[in-house]
C-alpha cells in the first residue's frame, strides 16, 4: 500500500505551516495532499526515503509501506493509509501465443519467489 508515514509519536497533522513530503512518488503525494486541501512541498528522492524524517530533511514521508518493518526501525509509524496497490502482469494476445512457454515460465519463478 501507499502510506503517509512520520516520527513515532509525533502528530503529523498537528501545528500550522507547510509540510515538507520526501518520496519517490510525488505524483501520488501531490495527489493526496491536494484531497486533503493541505499545502505541502514535496521532496522527490531516490533511495531511503524513510531517512529523510530522522535527518529532518522532511517532515514525513510517502512510499510503499509493506509490513513496516522498515518504518519501525527507524522510528517511523504510519500515519495514514493512501491507497492500496498490486503488481501485474499484462501480457497481450499475440505475444501470448508467440512466447507461451517463456511467459508461462516467467510466472512459474513469480510465484516461487512469493511463496518462499
Amino acid at each position: 500500500k501507499f502510506a503517509l508515514a512520520g516520527k513515532k509519536g509525533v502528530n503529523f497533522y498537528g501545528g500550522f505551516g507547510v509540510k515538507t513530503i520526501a518520496t519517490k512518488y510525488p505524483n501520488v503525494a501531490r495527489n493526496f495532499f491536494e484531497a486533503k486541501g493541505m499545502d505541502v512541498e514535496i521532496v522527490k528522492i531516490e533511495g531511503s526515503v524513510e531517512l529523510a524524517p530522522l535527518l529532518d530533511l522532511s517532515d514525513g514521508i510517502v512510499d510503499i509501506v509493506e509490513t513496516g518493518t522498515t518504518l519501525r526501525e527507524n522510528g517511523l509509524e504510519v500515519k495514514e493509509d493512501i491507497a492500496p496497490i498490486a503488481a501485474r502482469l499484462i501480457v497481450n494476445t499475440v505475444s501470448m501465443k508467440m512466447r507461451q512457454q517463456e511467459i508461462e515460465a516467467l510466472v512459474e519463478k513469480i510465484e516461487k519467489k512469493i511463496a518462499e
